[in-house]
């Protein structure tokens, strides 16, 4: 018995609820553009032991954990904003939120507790961005934790700046650095780092408009 048989629900009925409920569909399309990635992507012989972590284990952040040339390796999976989007023939603009669910502690590499929203760098190891809305279309951006943004909230020292991601990030179709449209070269990259030590540098020129909100 599928799921609206169950609850008695016609497809008319579920299309009504989630655009009376807004925050309804964006939890939706999350859990949906996990889906998609892995059906799309992680279905790749080239990925070994691809599975979901609890979602309320606090101490290890990413969506999906996957091996990939026997290195084992986290993605972290985010959405565009609808509002945010927009478009100019076929080219597209719009912002993501790239934070945790809620505040929690987190433990700087000096040893400096914090609570915060933000995610750390280096808490997962690539960015997997859903673009369903550049266009309606499944497709999807790949960027290393270590090449996205620091946040830029004033409230933070700068050294505190430097091992937080932003909370917003802004990205564009086509795409610009640092995402690529496929995750490969981007996964040997990490596993080098992991190896010979982190080269990469924060993203340099590009504006990034934190949202200054109590949550961070």
């Amino acid at each position: 018995m599928g799921i609206l048989e169950r609850w008695q629900l016609t497809n008319e009925e579920l299309d009504e609820i989630i655009a009376a409920n807004p925050s309804l569909r964006g939890m939706m399309l999350g859990y949906v553009s996990e889906f998609k990635l892995r059906q799309i992507w992680f279905t790749d012989p080239r990925f070994q032991d691809v599975r979901k972590e609890d979602d309320h284990d606090r101490t290890r952040k990413g969506d999906l954990w996957f091996t990939y040339q026997g290195v084992r390796l986290s993605v972290e999976v985010k959405c565009l904003q609808t509002h945010k989007v927009k478009q100019a023939g076929e080219s597209y603009q719009g912002k993501f939120q790239c934070d945790a669910s809620d505040r929690r502690e987190v433990i700087l590499p000096n040893g400096e507790a914090l609570q915060t929203t933000c995610l750390l760098v280096g808490e997962f190891d690539l960015l997997a961005v859903g673009l369903f809305e550049f266009g309606q279309q499944w497709r999807f951006a790949f960027a290393k934790n270590s090449s996205l943004p620091r946040s830029t909230w004033r409230n933070y020292t700068p050294e505190q700046r430097a091992h937080l991601l932003a909370s917003f990030m802004p990205i564009t179709w086509p795409l610009q650095a640092p995402y690529e449209t496929t995750p490969f070269q981007l996964l040997n990259e990490i596993i080098q780092e992991k190896q010979n030590g982190p080269s990469a540098q924060p993203l340099a020129g590009v504006k990034i408009e934190d949202i200054e909100t109590p949550s961070e």
